[in-house]
């Protein structure tokens, strides 16, 4: 799930920059400001919020994929950096119902779906060589005392 999870997210990286792409030539082609400010600022601004989510996603993805080959838990950096882009999705999904429609909500939860999967599907793991804290039988007296007799 790692890995599927790694390849939409590689997709939905590619699609944020080209979004962004067709919007700042559209800002670009109105040579419009809003409220006074400059068009190049509006035109950098979405190259920049493009490529820097674009990279966002790409690190995220990279992580799943790393995850989903090794096969087990991502570290701290990871975690940290997958709930944070979980959490992202979550908040798109609940502003795209209003602004986009229900299919773009839906594509949105099935990605936070995907992203959250692994959080939760890899568990820790218990280390090969670490012992059970108690004894092996609950009832069975230490070792060297003495059984009571009644």
């Amino acid at each position: 799930m790692a890995v599927v999870a790694a390849l939409v997210l590689l997709v939905e990286a590619v699609g944020i920059v080209v979004l962004n792409g067709i919007m700042a030539r559209l800002v670009q082609g109105q040579n419009m400001s809003l409220d006074g400010l400059d068009p190049k600022v509006m035109v950098g601004g979405t190259w920049g919020l493009g490529i820097g989510g674009g990279l966002f996603l790409l690190l995220c993805s990279v992580l799943l994929l790393l995850t989903g080959v090794r096969d087990r838990a991502p570290g701290r950096f990871a975690r940290v950096v997958l709930i944070s882009c979980a959490v992202l999705h979550g908040v798109l999904g609940a502003l795209t119902v209003g602004l986009v429609g229900w299919p773009a909500f839906a594509f949105m939860m099935v990605v936070l779906a995907l992203v959250v999967l692994p959080l939760v599907a890899y568990g820790k793991r218990p280390r090969p060589d670490a012992r059970p804290a108690g004894p092996s039988e609950p009832d069975a007296p230490a070792a060297g005392a003495e059984p009571a007799t009644a």
